[in-house]
């Protein structure tokens, strides 16, 4: 099977893979793509001989909506994490802002977070960085396929992306906010499409297992 799932925010991608392991009694299961647990949306799932799938799903072009605060940033570039800057925000606009999107659209180069779940010299960096550890990352080619403003305030933007496969959303914001002369990090971030498969059709865990216990019983 492939699912697509709406992780719930406060659960890690691997929480979901052992909750549908459980529920479907199968050993083998995957997902395409990590999303982080202060982040919610799309996350597929393959089970059984389908996880062979998820190889050619991660690859696939992602889309998300986040809200970047200005002022401050944390050192997870999220809400998990503690303030370690403050500054004053310049007064926005939505010419200034949307000419600051527009400058991430094509090829890029972009180094991985040390809180994230990559791996270097088989380590995952975010163990290394709660042990204030930090280690060289070889910066990534990303692609920015559409960016658009949503939303903004004196002191938040809100925004929608499509991005290619390794993008970091988190380090786009605190990259948006920098380019506004400011610091920021991600108070929100919602998954809104993998590939072909939208947040629309996405299954709560709660709605999965209980159309799951129809099906079996």
């Amino acid at each position: 099977m492939i699912l697509n799932i709406h992780k719930p925010i406060g659960w890690t991608s691997f929480d979901v893979v052992k909750k549908i392991r459980w529920i479907i009694k199968e050993k083998k299961v995957g997902h395409g793509g990590t999303l982080d647990p202060f982040a919610e949306g799309v996350l597929i799932i393959g089970t059984g001989q389908d996880t062979k799938k998820l190889t050619s799903i991660t690859t696939e072009d992602k889309s998300y909506t986040a809200i970047i605060k200005l002022g401050e940033i944390t050192n997870t570039l999220d809400t998990e994490g503690e303030i370690i800057e403050t500054q004053l925000v310049p007064e926005l606009s939505q010419v200034t802002i949307e000419k600051v999107l527009n400058s991430f659209l094509g090829s890029s180069f972009q180094t991985p977070p040390m809180y994230s779940a990559k791996k270097v010299n088989g380590q995952r960096l975010y163990k290394l960085a709660r042990k204030n550890i930090e280690v060289k990352r070889e910066p990534v080619e990303i692609q920015i396929k559409n960016i658009s403003l949503d939303d903004f305030t004196e002191s938040t933007v809100t925004f929608s992306v499509i991005c290619s496969k390794g993008t970091y959303i988190r380090v786009l914001g605190k990259e948006i906010a920098e380019k506004l002369e400011t610091v920021g990090y991600l108070t929100s971030l919602i998954r809104t499409q993998v590939g072909g498969y939208s947040i629309d059709e996405s299954q709560s865990i709660q709605e999965f297992e209980a159309s799951w216990k129809l099906s079996t019983n």
